[in-house]
């Protein structure tokens, strides 16, 4: 009879959010303990033997106590085992998360992996073999010791780890922590559950990363799911299904100006697709040439919908402000004069005389009878 394992990762519990503004820092905060009361639903749904979490279950050893009883807490949802495996952000130190939960009272039901030793679950038919963190990073692949780890014949082998499976992922992603691309063939593992890469992928065969449950950033790597993993048979390969956490929406969009008739237009086209706006994050890149009438209206429309996303950071860098007619500030006068210098420079990429010509013409425009 076949097992099912929730496979999930990277939850940074404590994450503090400092880049994002206002009450929308703590609603994110708020998510990530909700994306793992989520978690303890979908475990006790589909009935597994056990949740593996591989590696950053907290965004550091430093997080607030508080922190680690409202991850109790949200554990608490599925009475089974959770597997908890320190990562580099929660790496298993002398002084660390993992010995403050035991000192707050660990459930008997939470395995913290801090060593690299055999972990028997579901009365000894899955044998999990974690590789934890003991620093934030290393040069050494921490997963060679599974290839010589020895498990009753009858019992499904699954690896634990949190790194970089090499060749595999972008190189940024590769500072340390290396994982052998073919560790799960050498030590025969039914399915090898890897964190730190923060979106669903399967690198290899029976390898797969889990990806963060809620995501942290604005990704193009399919975050926000935790993987349901189904073995049949030990040494065939298992079922692997996403399924969808995540409580909050990320995403990038970069939109060309040039042309528009009405810039504030287009940026309203573009979010009124836009579902759930009170839990959209979007990052919003503009590029091309609008002339100081339509830059006007695009930052009127831009503030409108900032008051209506969770969050909007827009990146105008790229955008620059043509040169052409300069409204009611074009009267010959003194304020004429500093507004076509203003232009003149700002058509030259100017950011700074872009601003300034802006908030000239939106004051002049505010005084005007």
């Amino acid at each position: 009879m076949g097992l099912r394992l929730l496979h999930t990762a990277d939850w940074q519990l404590g994450k503090p959010f400092g880049s994002i503004p206002g009450d929308a820092g703590a609603l994110l905060r708020e998510a990530r303990f909700e994306a793992v009361r989520t978690l303890a639903r979908l475990a006790r749904q589909h009935e597994v033997a056990a949740v593996l979490v591989a590696g950053d279950v907290f965004d550091a050893n430093t997080v607030a106590d508080a922190t680690l009883h409202r991850a109790l807490q949200a554990m608490a949802g599925f009475p089974g085992p959770w597997v908890l495996l320190p990562g580099n952000h929660d790496a298993c130190l002398a002084e660390c998360v993992w010995t403050r939960l035991e000192r707050l009272g660990r459930p008997s039901n939470l395995i913290c992996a801090t060593t690299p030793e055999p972990v028997a679950l579901a009365d000894g038919r899955i044998v999990v073999l974690p590789a934890p963190l003991t620093a934030r990073t290393t040069l050494d692949d921490l997963t060679a010791w599974m290839d010589a780890a020895e498990t009753p014949s009858a019992a499904f082998r699954i690896g634990l780890a949190h790194g970089s499976v090499s060749g595999r992922l972008p190189a940024a992603a590769e500072a340390g922590n290396p994982i052998a691309p073919d560790r799960a063939e050498r030590a025969r593992l039914d399915h090898l559950a890897l964190g730190d890469w923060h979106g669903v992928l399967e690198v290899a065969p029976r390898t797969w990363y889990a990806g963060t449950p809620e995501p942290d950033r604005f990704p193009d790597n399919e975050p926000g799911h935790a993987l349901l993993v189904e073995l049949e048979q030990p040494g065939r390969p298992p079922r692997v299904e996403r399924l969808a956490v995540a409580a909050y929406h990320w995403w990038r969009q970069r939109l060309d100006l040039t042309g528009e008739a009405d810039p504030a237009a287009a940026v309203d086209r573009l979010l009124e697709r836009a579902d759930d706006l009170e839990r959209s994050l979007l990052a919003l890149d503009l590029c091309g040439s609008i002339d100081l009438a339509g830059r006007l209206r695009l930052d009127q429309a831009i503030g409108r919908w900032t008051a209506r996303l969770c969050h909007l950071a827009v990146d105008d860098s790229a955008l620059e402000l043509a040169a052409g007619d300069l409204g009611p500030i074009e009267d010959g006068g003194v304020a004429g004069t500093v507004a076509r210098r203003l232009a003149d420079r700002a058509s030259g990429g100017d950011a700074e005389a872009a601003l300034a010509l802006r908030l000239l013409h939106g004051t002049l425009q505010r005084l005007a009878p």
